[in-house]
């Protein structure tokens, strides 16, 4: 999970075709650009956030994401 949460940009993409094929093959969405309009979207807001925190020790990253409770540190 912390090899996913470090990876923004792998995590949109894996979302984004999960959700492409499920638009079209459950909700029957034929529009190409509505579905992928859609799935992306989702992908985003789902996807991990990173932001820069300052600490005593030095500036530091920190990575939250919808799924894990407690935030990734990275140095």
């Amino acid at each position: 999970m912390e090899y996913l949460a470090k990876k923004p940009s792998l995590v949109i993409i894996i979302f984004t075709v999960l959700f492409i094929a499920i638009l079209d093959l459950v909700f029957k969405l034929e529009n190409p650009f509505l579905r992928s309009g859609i799935a992306a979207g989702l992908a985003v807001i789902l996807s991990p956030r990173k932001k820069k925190i300052t600490t005593q020790t030095g500036e530091k990253t920190q990575i939250t994401w919808l799924f894990l409770k407690k935030p990734i540190s990275l140095d």
